[in-house]
């Protein structure tokens, strides 16, 4: 198809990766007319504090916000929102996006920031009143007032966000459980040593964890939740259910592109393309090679602000033809009430973690290793160890192991050149 002379830059999504990407092409110098499509009514917000501080009335709505309407104005960026690509097609040279309202928008460069949706608790009872989960402003406008009056929550799933949510009932006096499904909390993310300081924490907080348990249904009076029935007869009473069971990656618009998806996301490359090498995509929705050379290789799907934002300037760079590989540690972090989290680079592949600290006090780290080179850090109540290793795997250097488990060494100290015997 011939390209519309009003044609501009399209970018489908306006979360994390979405914003990233639009700023980071008017910070490289590209001037060319973008329109930023999003299907929520809101401008672009900071989803972290939804989980947290804003269920507990402790953030304000307005602050959420990124950026009023002059921003984006003087930008030359062109801000859609409530309103969902539902169509596109394009060729090498262009294409046509139609909106849910019928709103036509030519482009000639496009962007996918799509990214994902909750998962729905698959059992009877789960559209209940009460029934929760949380990702956008809107789910959390409607779990806050609930929460803060509710007696009794059960959380359905033990990873990040049900975690964050879990404490912040507790703190807010609720009697709260927590069911997993599998045999240890955040089990896809972290090493075991963490899951098990996780569930302790918790526990000691007066939150009940029941692990290796399954909710089959979901009881009700009068259309509310009334509680969650367990795959062994046992039923737990609720006022409030929150379902936290992972994300799906929204890649219905790449399907329509015929671009090659997986069931994680969208396949992109380390310049953040698709398969057709000219549309980009970055954030939650997709699946892309290791940008962490800590040699774990294969594609992988990271979950988060950091890895969103440093993907969407990639595929930023690459739209404006200033082509760079997308090559950032991964980090992360998980404020769960008073319990602080924070994690870099990927622990999965790991033969060797060396624990620094008391597990029990609340204040250690657990370094992983792989042949002998340190491949990521996990620390609770610990910032000054978790920025050392940090920024020492963004070097690409590592630490003795067993110099590492000595508290009164402080870990800058130990940084080192990896070896050359050391995996790539």
């Amino acid at each position: 198809m011939a390209p519309d002379p009003t044609a501009r830059t399209l970018v489908v999504g306006a979360g994390q990766a979405g914003i990233s990407l639009v700023t980071a092409l008017r910070e490289l110098g590209d001037t060319q007319p973008v329109v930023l499509v999003g299907d929520e009514p809101e401008p672009p917000y900071e989803r972290p504090p939804l989980s947290k501080t804003y269920l507990r009335g402790e953030h304000d709505r307005a602050s959420l916000i990124f950026h009023d309407a002059a921003w984006f104005a003087d930008l030359g960026v062109e801000l859609v929102t409530g309103d969902a690509v539902a169509t596109v097609g394009r060729d090498a040279s262009g294409g046509v996006a139609t909106t849910a309202s019928g709103r036509t928008l030519a482009f000639d460069r496009l962007a996918l920031t799509t990214g994902a949706v909750n998962r729905v608790l698959p059992v009877e009872g789960a559209a209940l009143d009460g029934v929760h989960s949380v990702r956008t402003l809107g789910d959390a406008d409607r779990l806050a007032p609930r929460l803060r009056s509710a007696r009794r929550v059960v959380v359905v799933g033990g990873g990040f966000i049900g975690l964050e949510i879990a404490a912040g009932a507790r703190a807010l006096g609720a009697d709260v459980t927590v069911v997993e499904a599998t045999d240890r909390l955040l089990g896809r993310a972290v090493t075991p040593v963490l899951s098990e300081a996780v569930r302790a924490a918790h526990e000691r907080r007066g939150t009940r964890v029941l692990l290796e348990t399954t909710a089959v249904r979901l009881t009700g009076e009068r259309g509310g939740v009334t509680g969650v029935e367990l795959a062994d007869g046992t039923t737990l009473p609720a006022e409030v259910v929150v379902v936290g069971i992972g994300a799906v990656p929204r890649t219905d618009l790449a399907e329509q592109l015929g671009l090659l998806v997986e069931a994680r996301g969208i396949v992109v490359d380390e310049h953040a393309r698709t398969s057709d090498g000219v549309t980009v995509a970055a954030g939650d929705c997709t699946v892309g090679p290791n940008p962490f050379d800590c040699g774990e290789a294969g594609l992988v799907r990271l979950e988060s602000v950091p890895h969103a934002s440093d993907q969407a300037r990639t595929a930023a760079a690459t739209l404006a033809g200033h082509r760079t590989a997308y090559d950032r540690v991964p980090w992360f972090w998980s404020d769960q009430g008073d319990l602080r989290l924070q994690m870099a680079g990927l622990p999965q592949g790991a033969d060797q973690t060396v624990v620094r600290g008391d597990v029990t006090t609340e204040r250690f780290s657990l370094l992983s290793y792989r042949s002998g080179r340190l491949i990521a850090v996990e620390s609770v109540g610990s910032p000054t160890d978790y920025l050392a290793v940090k920024r020492a795997l963004e070097k690409g250097m590592s630490m003795d192991a067993d110099a590492a488990a000595d508290t009164s060494v402080p870990l800058k100290r130990l940084i080192t050149r990896v070896r050359d015997t050391d995996p790539a």
